[in-house]
């Protein structure tokens, strides 16, 4: 009899976030509890998987992480993986936007995956302390590595979780916790259609699709790999920007990935 592998993705309701839940479907025992604030997507999506626990909840609310660990441990009792993916973009120049957009962003982006973690951190330990495999992947993206005009709140945001992922990758080693980064760059969803650069001949070739990201989180968690770019040649412009940052502000600031920004969206 197959083990269950008990696993929580928030942002499940669209994009990248139904594209892990459909993915981790397919793994053998998988046991799933979507999270997101749309429930009707959650109650619709969890029909077409054959079930999974459904979390209807905004993460920035104070009530929520203890909302989602309640949800689990009522059905399953343990945790394998957790998929932060839940997030949300809107843009803006600093100038105009202050100090309300970069708050904004940091709640959802940054504080509500940190909160959530800090919940069900307890569940995933005990699950290591078995011997079974427990993981948490961090989605944050390529711009929490290279900002750009107008994405300063989000790459902010991003910055964080990136950096926050690596330090609790550190301390959750010695509890055998596994702590993944996934960065994606330009993917076509709902709330980046990405409908400029996909017109354009040669740039729509820089834009991903949810499914690929979704293959880079399970290799993330359940392969226990450290970090991955989707695409996987994005790792470039990170390396860019440390070896020549000169170079990569010159570029941004030019204007060549101001309209590959994404329109206001939540996920």
């Amino acid at each position: 009899m197959t083990e269950p592998f008990v696993a929580v993705v928030t942002g499940a309701s669209s994009g990248i976030g139904e594209a892990t839940a459909r993915r981790l479907a397919r793994e053998p025992g998988a046991r799933l509890v979507l999270v997101a604030r749309r429930r009707d997507r959650l109650d619709a999506l969890a029909r077409e998987l054959g079930g999974a626990t459904v979390v209807a909840v905004d993460l920035t609310t104070p009530e929520a992480p203890a909302e989602v660990r309640a949800a689990v441990a009522r059905a399953y009792e343990e945790l394998h993986l957790l998929v932060n993916n839940a997030g949300g973009s809107w843009r803006g120049g600093f100038a105009e936007t202050g100090w309300e957009n970069v708050e904004r962003h940091m709640k959802l982006n940054f504080e509500a995956p940190v909160r959530l973690t800090e919940s069900l951190l307890p569940l995933l330990r005990a699950t290591a302390a078995k011997g079974a495999p427990a993981a948490i992947v961090n989605v944050s993206s390529t711009s929490g590595r290279v900002g750009r005009p107008r994405a300063g709140a989000y790459s902010a945001s991003k910055f964080a979780l990136a950096g926050w992922s690596d330090s609790l990758a550190a301390e959750e080693s010695a509890h055998g916790v596994h702590v993944g980064l996934v960065l994606p760059g330009f993917i076509e969803t709902e709330g980046f259609p990405a409908t400029e650069l996909r017109r354009h001949p040669v740039l729509r070739l820089i834009v991903s699709k949810p499914d690929k990201v979704a293959e880079a989180i399970v290799e993330c968690g359940v392969g226990g790999k450290a970090e991955r770019y989707v695409p996987r040649y994005y790792w470039l412009a990170a390396a860019a920007r440390v070896l020549a940052p000169r170079l990569v502000r010159r570029a941004t600031s030019s204007g060549t990935f101001t309209t590959a920004t994404a329109k206001d969206s939540q996920h």
